[in-house]
């Protein structure tokens, strides 16, 4: 099947009521697990990389993974997704490497760390959706500042993430402002500040409407329920995980993570796309502590990575029921980048039509 977009994936779960789950990749064996879940499921998924995995794997490496997984997986619907891009160089780049989909985040300014002025982010988040849309490539953006509302803090992952204490201003999206942005901007899907952030330690306690921030979501959809929006920071920390990663020898702090009926309540909002990454470092890290702790004298690679792939897979294949991702892959029928342009152009996928809609 053809790699899809982002807006026509998106688009597909709006009208069914279901949201995607958005993986990061950095090697081969996170390719063949998500996939192999989602090929159980009959489910489209997202591949997102950021610009951490992409120093790490190549992007020509990413690209011919990517690839192969369509080879192997001729059914699922696959986008490929540039996560938290930090300038128009990365943006573009991405593209130039078969991208179909680019987050430009301005919510931070080009070093990634300091926090962006609303004019800015406007501004080359403009740039980027003009741009990316006259090849027919999808854009995320970004208002507000990931980050945490116990602490005040961001997370730093992969070289992205706020630095310094943040005001609740910053760490709360503005519906208002929101509705502004989509107009200025054409974005395609928004990453909502609400209290989570990067990482595994995303609360101290678990979660309730004083530091997740499900009313934001809530809020937005209100005043534009055709928009798509994306929840950043989403892994669930699952207890069991933390568990048996401290039973063969870790050391996680307890620590709680957005539970999954919150995104499930999302998703009745609004919510789209759903970023996952902490949760699939976490499963296949604790398969390899558990191969390491009852095989000391092993040194093929292959022995930790096959259950490492095994207990990812699973993870993946529980987000996409939970999420109701399960079971739309057949029904999808992906558009070119070419013909995603001409839409674009005719106005047809203009989302301020949907704010103005529901003004």
């Amino acid at each position: 099947m053809a790699r899809i977009t982002l807006r026509e994936l998106l688009d597909h779960a709006a009208e069914h009521g279901y949201g995607v789950p958005a993986f990061n990749i950095n090697n081969m064996e996170q390719v063949l697990a998500i996939l192999a879940a989602a090929e159980a499921c009959d489910a489209p998924v997202i591949l997102q990389a950021s610009r951490g995995a992409r120093s790490y794997a190549g992007d020509i490496m990413l690209a011919k993974m990517v690839e192969a997984a369509e080879a192997m997986h001729p059914a699922i619907p696959i986008c490929l997704h540039q996560d938290h891009g930090n300038d128009e160089g990365t943006c573009f780049s991405a593209i130039q490497h078969g991208f179909t989909s680019v987050m430009m985040d301005g919510s931070l300014e080009a070093d990634a760390k300091t926090p962006a002025a609303y004019d800015y982010n406007v501004a080359i988040t403009r740039r980027v959706t003009e741009m990316a849309h006259k090849v027919g490539v999808s854009v995320e953006g970004e208002l507000g500042v990931l980050g945490s509302l116990e602490s005040g803090q961001g997370e730093a992952e992969d070289g992205h993430g706020a630095e310094g204490t943040l005001s609740h201003e910053q760490l709360l999206t503005d519906p208002e402002q929101a509705v502004a942005f989509v107009r200025a901007t054409g974005v395609d899907a928004l990453a909502v500040a609400m209290g989570t952030s990067h990482g595994a330690y995303k609360f101290s306690r678990k979660p309730d409407g004083d530091i997740l921030a499900m009313h934001v979501i809530r809020a937005i959809n209100a005043r534009m329920p055709g928009l798509h929006l994306v929840m950043h920071g989403s892994s669930s920390v699952p207890e069991a995980l933390q568990e048996m990663f401290n039973r063969y020898g870790g050391q996680m702090p307890k620590t709680w993570g957005v539970p999954v009926e919150e995104i499930q309540a999302g998703i009745r909002h609004g919510v789209r796309k759903v970023n996952i990454d902490t949760d699939c470092r976490l499963a296949m890290a604790a398969a390899f502590r558990k191969v390491a702790a009852e095989a000391p004298g092993e040194f093929d690679p292959r022995k930790f990575l096959s259950p490492a792939m095994k207990a990812l897979e699973g993870l993946c294949r529980e987000r996409f029921e939970a999420f109701g991702t399960a079971g739309h892959a057949a029904s999808i029928k992906p558009s070119s980048l070419a013909d995603m342009a001409k839409r674009y152009r005719s106005g047809a996928l203009d989302p301020a039509l949907a704010v103005d809609r529901a003004a």
